[in-house]
C-alpha cells in the first residue's frame, strides 16, 4: 500500500467541470435565490405605539447608564439612578400599567408574537427546502467521488468531515468527496455573498442560524413573548441599586503628571 504522504488517485479532470464547478456555482445562485425570495418575503416592520417604544427605551436607558456609569461624574450617576430606579419600582414606564401583577397573556393571542413567528417560519423555510432539493440532487449524481485534493496536511481528525460518503479507511485525509465540498460550500461563501450582496443579506447560512440564535441583535424587541416588562424593570432596578460607582476621572491628574 502506498504511504499516506504520497498517496495519488488517477482522477479524471472532468470532474472539475462536471462536479466540483456545478456544486459551487448552484450554491451561490442558490444562496442569492433564498436572499431575494427572503427580501420579497419579509414584511415591513410595524410602527409601534409610543408607549410600547417608551417602555422598551425606558429599560435600555438603564442598561446603558450601568455599563457607561463610569463615563459620569457620582452626582450625575446617583440623581440618574434614584430617578430610574424609582420609576421602575413604581411602573411608570410600563405601556399598560393597570395589567401590572397579573400574568402574562397567552403569546398565541399577541398578533405581533404571531408576526414574528410567522416570519421566523419563513425564514426556516427558506433556508431548510433549497438545502434539502441541493442535498438530494448531489446525493443522486455526485454521491461517492473524490473530486479535489487539498495541498496542506491535516489531522485525522478531519476526515469524517472532508469524506462524507466516501467509506474507505485508508484514504488520505487531504482528499475532499462530493458531499463534503457541498457543505464546505455551505458554510464558506459567506464572503462571497457578502461581496455580491452586502453585509446584511439572507444568503449566508450562518448569518441566518446566528440571526435566529440571537433575535435581539436582528434589530427585535426587547420584550420576548411571554415576558413581563414590570419583572424586567424590578430586575433592573436591583441591578442598579448594586452597582458600585467608580469614575474615569477620579485622580487624572496624578495618572498623567506620573506619564510626563
Amino acid at each position: 500500500m502506498a504511504d499516506a504522504m504520497n498517496q495519488t488517485i488517477h482522477r479524471d479532470p472532468a470532474l472539475f467541470y462536471w462536479i466540483l464547478f456545478p456544486i459551487t456555482v448552484v450554491m451561490i445562485l442558490t444562496g442569492i435565490l433564498r436572499h431575494y425570495a427572503s427580501v420579497l418575503l419579509t414584511s415591513a416592520p410595524k410602527k409601534q405605539p409610543l408607549p410600547a417604544l417608551r417602555e422598551q427605551r425606558s429599560l435600555l436607558r438603564g442598561i446603558n447608564l450601568r455599563t457607561n456609569a463610569a463615563q459620569i461624574s457620582p452626582s450625575a450617576f446617583a440623581s440618574r439612578k434614584n430617578y430610574l430606579v424609582s420609576a421602575y419600582k413604581d411602573g411608570l414606564f410600563l405601556k399598560d400599567p393597570e395589567n401590572r401583577g397579573k400574568p402574562a397573556g397567552n403569546p398565541m393571542t399577541d398578533p405581533a408574537a404571531m408576526e414574528g413567528m410567522m416570519g421566523m417560519m419563513k425564514g426556516n423555510m427558506m433556508m431548510m427546502v433549497p438545502q434539502t432539493v441541493i442535498m438530494g440532487w448531489i446525493n443522486a449524481f455526485f454521491a461517492g467521488f473524490v473530486i479535489m485534493k487539498l495541498p496542506f496536511p491535516l489531522t485525522i481528525r478531519f476526515k469524517s468531515m472532508l469524506q462524507s460518503g466516501v467509506a474507505t479507511r485508508d484514504l488520505d485525509v487531504r482528499w475532499v468527496s462530493s458531499l463534503s465540498w457541498y457543505f464546505l460550500n455551505l458554510f464558506g461563501l459567506q464572503s462571497v455573498f457578502i461581496f455580491l450582496l452586502g453585509d446584511d443579506n439572507a444568503a449566508s447560512q450562518m448569518a441566518q442560524q446566528m440571526s435566529q440564535m440571537n433575535p435581539g441583535a436582528a434589530g427585535a424587541g426587547m420584550f420576548q413573548p411571554g415576558q413581563d416588562p414590570d419583572k424586567l424593570f424590578q430586575s433592573e432596578a436591583e441591578n442598579l441599586e448594586v452597582v458600585e460607582h467608580w469614575y474615569i476621572l477620579d485622580g487624572v491628574e496624578k495618572r498623567l503628571l506620573e506619564t510626563i
